[in-house]
C-alpha cells in the first residue's frame, strides 16, 4: 500500500518546515541581540505633520480649570500650514470649551473656513479674550460667554444669545470637559464624581437639548469624546465612564436626528497637549505626557482640528454617526477607537 510511502514524504516535509522556523527563530533572535545592545536604532517619535511638534514638556502643574496662557509650552493650535476654502461660508459655530486647547483650534479652523463662533467657558477670561482676537484674526466675528455647561439655564442662553447675535444656529461643538485622576477607586468621592458626570454628560445632553430645535437640515453636531471612553482608563474611572457615554450618545442621537437632516458625530482623541492635562497630572508626569503612545508624543491641537471641519461639512452627508479615533497623536481611523485626552 501507499500509505507508509505518503506518511514518509509527510514526515519529511515536516522536518523541513522545523527547518524552516528555526531559520526565521535565528534571524529574530539576532535582531533582538542587536536591539538589546544598541546596535538597533532607536525609536524616535513620529513626526509626520507640516511642522515639527514638541515630544517633552516643562514639569509644570495647574491650577483648574487650567489656563493656557500659564502653559510654559504653548499648545500649538493656529495650523499655518492650512489654507481655507470656504467650506465652512457664512455658517455659525457654537463651541464648549472654546477658550483653549481643541476647542480653540476648532474655532480658528471654523473661522478660517468662513464661520462666525460663538465659544462657551467657565472662567479662564484671558484664554477666551486670546481666542476671540484669533477668530476676528481671520475675518470672521466671535462671541464668549461665560458658565457652566453643567447648568440648562446657561446652556439655553448661550444658544439664545448666539441666535441674537448671529441670527442662526449651523454647527454645535460639545467639547467642554472635566477630568481628574485617583488611583484608588476609593478616593474618588461623590463630589467628584458628581461633577465629572454633571460636565462631561449633562453638559453636552444640556447644550444639545438647547441647540437642536433652533438647528434647521445640513447642520451638524460634533462631539469630543476620548480613547479613554474605547479603552478605559485605570486613573480616569469617571472621566471614561463620560467619554463611552458621550459616544453611546452621539449614536444615539444621531439615529433621532437622521431624518431632521441634522448629523452628529463624534472625534476620538488619544493624548493632546491642552490645559486639561496640566491641571491634572503631577509636573513630574506631565513632563512626559504622551510619551507611551504608539506616536511617542502628544498631539497637537492643530492637528485634531480638521476632523472637527470634516465632521461640520455638508459635503459628507453619509458621515452619520461615524467616530473619528486618534489613539496617539496624528494619524485618524475611523469608525474605530493614551490615557487621556485634553479638551
Amino acid at each position: 500500500m501507499n500509505n507508509p510511502r505518503r506518511l514518509h514524504a509527510f514526515a519529511k516535509n515536516a522536518k523541513e518546515i522545523a527547518r524552516r522556523e528555526q531559520a526565521i527563530q535565528r534571524k529574530v533572535d539576532r535582531a533582538d541581540k542587536a536591539a538589546a545592545s544598541g546596535k538597533a536604532k532607536k525609536s524616535r517619535a513620529m513626526q509626520a505633520g507640516a511642522r515639527a511638534y514638541p515630544t517633552s514638556f516643562a514639569k509644570q502643574h495647574l491650577k483648574k480649570p487650567g489656563l493656557e496662557s500659564k502653559l510654559a509650552l504653548r499648545p500649538m493650535y493656529d495650523a499655518p500650514y492650512y489654507k481655507g476654502s470656504d467650506k465652512l461660508l457664512d455658517m455659525v459655530a457654537l463651541i464648549t470649551g472654546g477658550d483653549s486647547g481643541i476647542g480653540r483650534a476648532v474655532a480658528v479652523l471654523y473661522a478660517r473656513e468662513g464661520a462666525d463662533v460663538a465659544i462657551t467657558y467657565l472662567n479662564e477670561h484671558t484664554d477666551a479674550e486670546e481666542t476671540k482676537r484669533a477668530v476676528e484674526a481671520e475675518g470672521r466675528r466671535c462671541i464668549t460667554m461665560a458658565g457652566d455647561v453643567a447648568d440648562l439655564r446657561f446652556c439655553e442662553a448661550a444658544v439664545a444669545q448666539t441666535l441674537e447675535q448671529f441670527g442662526k444656529l449651523d454647527i454645535l461643538v460639545n467639547n467642554a470637559a472635566f477630568q481628574e485622576h485617583v488611583t484608588r477607586l476609593e478616593d474618588l468621592s461623590e463630589e467628584h464624581f458628581d461633577r465629572t458626570i454633571k460636565t462631561n454628560l449633562y453638559g453636552y445632553f444640556h447644550m444639545a437639548k438647547a441647540a437642536v430645535p433652533h438647528m434647521k437640515a445640513g447642520s451638524s453636531i460634533v462631539m469630543t469624546g476620548s480613547v479613554t471612553g474605547i479603552e478605559g482608563s485605570k486613573y480616569l474611572l469617571d472621566y471614561s465612564i463620560t467619554k463611552s457615554g458621550i459616544h453611546a450618545f452621539t449614536r444615539s442621537l444621531s439615529a433621532q436626528l437622521i431624518d431632521r437632516g441634522i448629523r452628529v458625530n463624534a472625534i476620538a482623541p488619544g493624548p493632546v497637549w491642552t490645559p486639561l492635562n496640566p491641571a491634572d497630572r503631577q509636573a513630574e508626569q506631565v513632563a512626559k505626557f504622551g510619551s507611551d503612545t504608539a506616536m511617542k508624543r502628544a498631539a497637537q491641537p492643530e492637528e485634531i482640528a480638521p476632523a472637527f471641519v470634516f465632521m461640520a461639512l455638508r459635503l459628507a452627508p453619509a458621515t452619520s454617526p461615524a467616530r473619528f479615533s486618534r489613539s496617539s497623536a496624528a494619524i485618524p481611523e475611523i469608525g474605530a477607537g493614551a490615557w487621556d485626552e485634553g479638551r
